[in-house]
């Protein structure tokens, strides 16, 4: 992650300003190549519509005077988006910017995500088969970890991305260590899925497949991950947020409130804003500087942090790490990380692959 002296004293700024949105993510597009199992997004019979170019932008300049600081770049498949080039080089100017691809369009894309400060490939498993059951196309295994090799080696952050389910959870810690011996991180989803209809994204589908039953194996795997991290940098995963998802799992008891619309938002396809994906758009992403300390935005978040439904990560992740405190916390957990990060990308070979 390379930071302009503008950017980091505006990031500095954003970092240490309370009662701002730290975090956002934007479903640049519906559309995507991939039928995967955990998701509904592909599902969807909804006529695909997304905000042109120029109402990204205006949308992420709004993000921005909110004080949105990091900001992630999904779908559907952002890649699938001609303009995504454009998109990807305005965010980074502004944001820490995280663009995800499923591993098919990576490659293709490599001088638009070169400008991204992490790059995030899907991945759920070593085993070509069942990665490519799981992601629902034939050949995607081979796509993902050819694209991560190759980023890798040309200085790129890239970063894998897989969803812990039941189908892959026994295989978690050996697919983490084969990486992270690797030099690359790994950061995680946990299969979750979507309860309401009368939603801002469909993301989540219902799959009693991928459902994590066995619950003591979930807490297993949280212990052990907590231990690798103490062995070697490469887990973007918060203690905090490890421990939270045991109990969770173990005794069904969520040692946090929900912070959306507080500590983060997420933006669909046409430009709408709400709280997390489960939930109705509240606004136009535009109008979002307007309204946000308005009175509705307040009963919003009262009524969003009882939310006890889901288990999405991000969602998660974020509630617990709350406010200025919440963003020290983060930065002190994962400062193994950031040397190990920052000796990668200053490393000559890849200051090379570069010229």
């Amino acid at each position: 992650m390379r930071l302009s002296s503008r950017k980091a004293l505006s990031l500095m700024r954003r970092f240490l300003t309370s009662n701002t949105p730290i975090h956002a993510q934007w479903f640049l597009t519906d559309r995507c190549n991939y039928r995967c199992r955990s998701c509904g997004v592909w599902r969807s019979e909804k006529k695909h519509f997304e905000a042109s170019t120029e109402e990204v932008k205006a949308g992420l300049d709004a993000l921005e005077r909110v004080g949105v600081a990091e900001i992630v770049l999904s779908g559907g498949n952002p890649l699938l988006r001609e303009d995504i080039d454009e998109i990807i080089e305005y965010a980074s100017r502004r944001f820490i910017t995280t663009i995800y691809d499923n591993g098919s369009m990576a490659l293709e894309k490599i001088d638009a995500i070169r400008k991204a400060d992490f790059v995030a490939i899907s991945l759920d498993a070593l085993d070509d088969k069942k990665n490519d059951y799981i992601r629902g196309a034939k050949g995607a295994w081979k796509k993902s970890t050819e694209a991560i090799k190759e980023l890798h080696e040309k200085g790129i952050s890239v970063g894998v991305a897989p969803t812990i389910s039941q189908l892959n959870l026994y295989e978690i810690e050996d697919f983490t260590r084969y990486f992270i011996e690797k030099g690359i991180p790994v950061w995680y989803a946990v299969y979750s899925q979507d309860y309401s209809e009368d939603s801002l994204f469909g993301i989540g589908e219902r799959n009693d497949e991928l459902e994590i039953v066995d619950k003591e194996g979930m807490a297993k795997l949280c212990d052990t991950l907590l231990d690798m991290k103490r062995e070697r940098p490469g887990i973007f995963i918060t203690d905090k947020t490890l421990l939270a998802l045991k109990e969770l799992f173990l005794t069904g008891n969520r040692v946090w409130k929900c912070r959306a619309l507080q500590n983060f938002v997420m933006v669909n396809n046409r430009g709408e804003v709400s709280g997390c994906h489960l939930h109705a758009p509240v606004t136009k992403v535009t109008e979002l500087p307007k309204v946000w300390n308005s009175e509705r935005l307040g009963t919003l978040r009262a009524q969003y942090s009882n939310c006890q439904k889901c288990a999405y990560m991000c969602y998660l992740f974020y509630s617990i790490h709350r406010g200025i405190y919440g963003n020290v916390e983060i930065l002190c957990d994962q400062l193994k990380n950031a040397r190990s990060l920052f000796s990668e990308i200053y490393e000559p070979s890849h200051v090379a692959a570069k010229a």
